[in-house]
């Protein structure tokens, strides 16, 4: 039988999109405390299912595609621009496809003003009316109000006219900010990009023997399957190895792993990649936040969206970027490995020396070029000691020689030297775990 807090993520995703939730509401409809319908509508607010905002309250929004991250709703352009909704308050759970800042004559900011756009403008009631007219959400800088006309036509068309406190410059910064953060998520894999989906699953019932073992193995050549309960929860996991030497008619909860390591979707590929070396497993069940089984990611899947990723260009860059992406190769005579970059403002704190941050990226970013001349892979930073030993100038140019002090199968040390006018400038000590590929 369901929880109440998972009665309640099954109601709220049976909404409708644009329905106003609220705690109050929640718990008098399902009969369940205001403290179990706040913590759900958290875990929906999670799971991209509703948005919170300010002087608006919570509604049911689309879930968006993974493709369209790059589109915003209203919902969320509220909330960068800490704005206020003067009218069409059913539409903030629509997605924009444009913006478009109105500084030029009427007639020429209407050309590019289409259903679905957002108008970025000042006090000027008729350009909001229009844009209403032709379909487009209106965005008010400078805390302007717009006429009870525009509100009540924004009602009707379901289109959010919103007013914000800073001029136009600024929200547009705002919001290509917001657009550019989420192209560089996009970029990010996660569990959910690459699991096989439950329909698509192997898995084993509690109440199954290991005769059922046996089949799926004739069946799939596989042999490590997650195992549920009544209610679909992962409660372990069978290989080969648990089966050995127990008759056919045992039952599947006698012999397998309980509690075994399992991933959300939204866990980072990086990270289950971290967790299945670390642990030595082969395979993972995927759950949903209520334990239940969503799928499975094996290594091998894994390993594969790894490799696939190194081939794809950044869409976004990081601040890691940034530090990363001037760093030069010197050629020296005894084939050492030899990096050298210059510090841009970009790189720098606010006393106009390197940033440790920045400095940490490029002692792991050489160390990870070095370890790939020995190793095809990947490495994750386990331990890392650094010693600043004089700060570095904007505009310098600096040498940074990474060597390797003991390498093995799995896990590596390396020490890094970081050279300024033919002194030392910082030193580390890198403990680093490396993922094959």
């Amino acid at each position: 039988m369901a929880t109440k807090h998972e009665q309640i993520l099954e109601h709220i995703e049976s909404l409708s999109v644009g329905s106003k939730i609220s705690v109050r509401s929640i718990a008098k409809a399902l009969n369940v405390s205001e403290g179990t319908a706040y913590r759900a509508i958290k875990e929906a607010e999670n799971q991209d299912l509703v948005s919170t905002m300010e002087r608006v309250g919570t509604i049911r929004i689309e879930k968006k595609k993974k493709e369209n991250i790059e589109r915003l709703t209203f919902a969320e352009i509220i909330n960068i621009v800490d704005g206020q909704v003067l009218g069409g308050r059913e539409g903030l759970y629509k997605t924009l496809s444009k913006f478009v800042i109105g500084a030029m004559k009427l007639e020429a900011m209407m050309r590019y003003t289409e259903a679905g756009s957002l108008l970025i403008v000042g006090n000027r009631t008729n350009a909001h009316e229009l844009a209403v007219e032709a379909g487009a959400a209106v965005l008010i800088t400078g805390g302007f109000d717009t006429s009870d006309t525009v509100k009540k036509l924004a009602d009707e068309k379901q289109l959010p006219v919103i007013s914000t406190s800073y001029d136009t410059f600024t929200v547009a910064t705002m919001i290509n900010r917001a657009i550019y953060d989420q192209l560089i998520k996009k970029e990010i894999v996660l569990v959910d990009d690459i699991y096989k989906a439950l329909d698509q699953t192997e898995f084993l019932k509690v109440s199954d023997n290991v005769e059922r073992w046996h089949e799926f193995n004739k069946e799939t050549n596989h042999s490590r399957y997650p195992v549920v309960d009544k209610q679909n929860r992962v409660v372990g996991i069978v290989t080969s190895r648990d089966v050995i030497g127990y008759d056919s008619s045992v039952r599947i909860d006698k012999v397998m792993t309980k509690n075994p390591m399992t991933v959300h979707t939204k866990t980072s590929l990086a990270n289950a990649a971290h967790v299945m070396v670390w642990e030595g497993i082969e395979l993972m069940p995927v759950v949903d936040p209520s334990h239940k089984l969503q799928g499975i990611i094996s290594r091998q899947d894994v390993l594969k969206a790894l490799q696939h990723i190194q081939r794809q260009p950044q869409v976004g860059e990081t601040i890691d970027d940034l530090a990363t992406n001037q760093l030069e190769v010197v050629e020296t005579d005894d084939q050492s490995h030899v990096l050298t970059t210059r510090v841009t403002p970009q790189m720098t704190n606010q006393l106009g020396t390197m940033s440790y941050g920045v400095f940490v990226s490029l002692i792991t970013e050489s160390s990870s070029g070095l370890l790939r001349k020995y190793k095809k892979g990947d490495l994750v930073v386990e331990n890392i000691s650094v010693y600043f030993i004089k700060p570095v100038q904007i505009e310098s140019e600096i040498t940074i020689k990474p060597q390797i002090l003991e390498v093995g199968r799995k896990f590596a040390k390396v020490d890094v030297e970081v050279h300024h006018d033919g002194a030392i400038v910082g030193k580390a000590l890198l403990m680093a775990q490396l993922i094959d590929r």
